[in-house]
């Protein structure tokens, strides 16, 4: 069974960081493709940050780069999301997103909340 389990949320203060885990299961890891999106109500899911398969290039959304930085930790089967100088923009549900074996899968997510 496919599993991501995400955590790290919280609520911050404007300029403050957080780092969110996402814990993946069920797949092989160092194959997938693995993302981070974001929602707010009312908005449709924007990617945030993704990562290639097997230590590969990594991708920005342009409003977060320079601030947050994704890693993966193959030992841990687990990706991270650093996110430094938070904006009050940066709120909202993050899902972890993996694309494996021809399919892709998300995670629950977990709210993120900057205060102004």
């Amino acid at each position: 069974e496919v599993q991501l389990v995400e955590s790290g949320g919280g609520l911050v203060q404007a300029g403050g960081s957080l780092r969110l885990s996402c814990a993946a299961s069920g797949f092989t890891f160092d194959d997938a493709y693995i993302g981070w999106f974001r929602q707010v109500p009312g908005k449709t899911r924007e990617g945030v940050s993704c990562s290639e398969r097997r230590g590969g290039r990594t991708y920005y959304q342009d409003s977060v780069k320079g601030r947050f930085t994704v890693s993966r930790d193959s030992a841990k089967n687990t990706v991270y999301l650093q996110m430094n100088s938070l904006k009050f923009e940066d709120t909202g549900v993050y899902y972890c997103n993996a694309v494996h074996d021809g399919r892709g899968s998300w995670g629950q997510g977990t709210q993120v909340t900057v205060s102004s």
